[in-house]
């Protein structure tokens, strides 16, 4: 049992760099949810309005981002951009920047279909009262939008977590990435180590995520049995 697989795990510091790459993970992921979701709700609320040449920019904002995969969206704002424009910023940071904009296009998405669901008669009792636009949505629709956007909110916030996995391509010391140099040092005394490191990491992205996703089924089924009851 000496050099048994799951040992890789508990050898010198591995187990602490594993946790030190998830934080990364975590950290990197938070900051571009809180940047992104406060964006995406603003962005959404605009995408309601009747302007047609602000929505026609919105939707083009949306549909880049959609349209691009996230590892070109990476390579674009580390590789590209930064030597355009004369920013040089550490990949940590750049990567919380493209994820916090494409996070911000999804929820933007989200937030103007739960707008638009609202039943329209909340929205014309609101006008017959006398409230303006922004009382409009500050006190009827965006109240009501919350609990129509939650659930869909959350998967999002599991997408982001489950996609920041390729942050490695940008040389980010993710947990992906300490667990890849883990495997590397460690593969000639531990040759079955890779399956006990990445067993290790499916853990630690299933303990993060499946709260997450299982939260979201629960408010989904909540919400459709008030619906039909």
């Amino acid at each position: 049992m000496a050099h048994s697989g799951i040992n890789v795990l508990f050898e010198g510091r591995n187990l602490i760099r594993l946790f030190g790459g998830l934080w990364t993970t975590v950290e990197i992921a938070g900051v571009a949810l809180i940047l992104g979701l406060l964006l995406g709700v603003a962005l959404g609320v605009l995408r309601t309005f009747p302007n047609r040449l602000l929505r026609l920019v919105l939707r083009l904002y949306l549909e880049f981002f959609r349209i691009i995969p996230t590892v070109v969206l990476l390579f674009l704002f580390y590789y590209i951009l930064p030597r355009q424009l004369g920013v040089n910023l550490p990949a940590n940071q750049m990567a919380m920047l493209a994820f916090a904009l494409w996070t911000s296009a999804e929820m933007s998405d989200i937030v103007r279909g739960a707008l638009i669901s609202v039943p329209k008669h909340q929205r014309e009792s609101g006008m017959a009262i006398g409230l303006n636009r922004w009382q409009l949505y500050r006190y009827v629709l965006i109240p009501q939008a919350v609990s129509l956007e939650l659930p869909a909110t959350i998967n999002l916030v599991t997408r982001v977590i489950k996609t920041t996995s390729v942050l490695m391509l940008i040389s980010v010391m993710d947990v992906i990435n300490v667990g890849q140099q883990v495997v590397e040092a460690n593969n000639q005394n531990f040759p079955t180590g890779v399956f006990w490191v990445y067993g290790m990491i499916f853990v630690m992205y299933f303990a993060i995520d499946y709260p997450l996703s299982w939260w979201a089924k629960r408010l989904d089924k909540k919400r459709l049995e008030r619906a039909n009851g």
